[in-house]
């Protein structure tokens, strides 16, 4: 599968190490800050994009010593750093984009992040956000399956659109069957599989999938 990962500025301490999702087929992308999060981690990104309004200048020279396409844009602009790492990304023509550095940060940032997948899935491109306590996929209807993964056990379907309808879910501790979800429902929050993989299913609407763990309770923990 040909995969595109774009790091962008959110705060380090939500990114989880990348040199685990490092393979060979996977295109590294930084926006901004996210070049040299990649950088200090180790990973020569394939294209760094962005005003660069957020790092030194010293942080700048190391970026570009290090990047192989590096491209500035100016600080005014009609679009984020990271509306410009996507757009960089599908001249790519790729069938995945994972999403780094993206959440923890300014919520506005966040939200608007989050509304990139939808766009993605109509495309048929698949868009992933991660960071160290959740995993989001967006959904169109039709029928998904979903493998556990036990760095994420717990299992969300957040309605994406005012209503979501005829929602079944298989494999889990929590079934349903031709369920209405609407905009706000919590009916699907913190589900479980009970097996190696489940399914759901789905006629109308666009559906969050959140696999999440508990970091803030681990961090107290120890």
């Amino acid at each position: 599968m040909k995969g595109i990962a774009i790091v962008g500025g959110g705060p380090s301490e939500h990114i989880p190490s990348l040199m685990q999702y490092k393979e060979e087929e996977i295109t590294w992308i930084g926006a901004d800050h996210g070049a040299i999060t990649l950088v200090d981690d180790g990973i020569s990104p394939d294209f760094a994009v962005g005003d660069f309004d957020s790092v030194t200048e010293e942080q700048l020279e190391k970026i570009k010593r290090c990047t192989k396409e590096f491209t500035k844009h100016p600080a005014e602009k009609d679009e984020t750093d990271l509306e410009i790492a996507v757009r960089t990304a599908l001249t790519l023509n790729p069938e995945v984009i994972y999403f780094f550095g993206v959440t923890g940060g300014r919520l506005d940032h966040a939200l608007t992040n989050l509304q990139i997948l939808a766009p993605l899935e109509a495309q048929g491109i698949k868009g992933v956000i991660i960071d160290k306590g959740n995993w989001v996929e967006c959904k169109s209807p039709g029928h998904h399956e979903v493998q556990f993964d036990p760095g994420y056990p717990n299992i969300s379907f957040i309605p994406f659109t005012p209503e979501v309808r005829g929602l079944t879910l298989e494999g889990f501790y929590y079934p349903l069957e031709n369920a209405f979800v609407p905009w706000g429902s919590t009916l699907c929050v913190s589900n479980k599989l009970i097996s190696e993989k489940g399914t759901f299913s789905f006629e109308h609407g666009i559906l969050l999938l959140i696999k999440s763990r508990d970091v803030l309770s681990e961090t107290r923990k120890s």
